[in-house]
């Protein structure tokens, strides 16, 4: 956008599904910004053609990548950072972008690993408050709290927490969500089935979700994160257990020792 304070502008690295809903929060928020992505239709008066040219002309880069692609763009765009940027990644684990770019921007160029919760279906449904999770580091101390006033001018709730807090929390809720989901989808559970329960439905939605929302990140999620085989290996020996004791109730024709879902207190 010419005249646009490049300070000011936001540059979006990657205009797929969350870019796209980026730069519509950007733009009800008033922030200019601009884009790359060397597939991704961005309207014309939006678009740079690379990534260096986008780090010239913005101030906050957000690279909305997948993870495993963010070390070879964040060497890209090495040369063309200065002490005035600063980098956020959008990841859905936090431990191995904070590595790479504590690796490679290091204490020279402002970086921070964020996670916006939020993507183009939650986002579609109304669905408020946007929350963000923001993981301090120790090389940019203040970097946290430009992303936290970043996010916030786009009308996002953050939260502070460790990259390695962030994922073992991910990894007992994210990730065992996505687990039992895709397992639900895999089975074609209530498929062509016009009885629905209200409990059925609010897992139908984390399906529709998974589908929607991440269903390309569930390798990430499940892999990407070191805290999540831990939390799929509890899932299923809690599961075997419940199903042996179910088994044996079956067996010997009473449900006497079979735990219960207690209620809410």
């Amino acid at each position: 956008m010419p005249g646009s304070d490049p300070s000011h502008t936001l540059g979006i690295l990657g205009f797929g599904h969350f870019g796209r809903a980026l730069a519509d929060l950007a733009a009800t928020a008033g922030r200019p910004w601009l884009a790359a992505d060397p597939a991704a239709p961005i309207p014309p008066e939006h678009r740079v053609p690379t990534g260096a040219e986008l780090a010239a002309r913005a101030g906050t880069l957000v690279l909305c990548v997948p993870v495993p692609a963010l070390e070879p763009i964040v060497r890209d765009i090495r040369p063309r950072l200065t002490t005035g940027h600063l980098v956020l990644d959008v990841g859905s684990v936090k431990a191995w972008p904070a590595e790479v770019m504590g690796r490679l921007l290091g204490a020279d160029i402002p970086w921070c690993a964020t996670h916006p919760l939020f993507g183009p279906v939650s986002l579609s449904r109304g669905e408020r408050p946007l929350r963000v999770v923001v993981c301090p580091n120790s090389q940019h101390p203040r970097s946290a709290d430009l992303a936290a006033a970043f996010y916030g001018s786009l009308g996002c709730e953050v939260t502070r927490q460790p990259a390695d807090d962030h994922d073992r929390h991910m990894a007992e809720t994210h990730a065992l969500a996505f687990f039992v989901a895709k397992a639900m989808l895999d089975i074609e559970a209530g498929r062509g089935s016009d009885i629905i329960t209200p409990s059925f439905r609010a897992m139908a939605q984390t399906v529709d979700t998974v589908r929607g929302d991440a269903g390309h990140l569930f390798s990430l999620i499940q892999l990407g994160n070191p805290h999540a085989a831990g939390a799929r290996a509890r899932l299923l020996a809690a599961l075997h257990a419940i199903d042996d004791e179910l088994r044996d109730a079956l067996t010997r024709g009473t449900d006497a020792g079979v735990h219960q879902i207690d209620p809410p207190s």
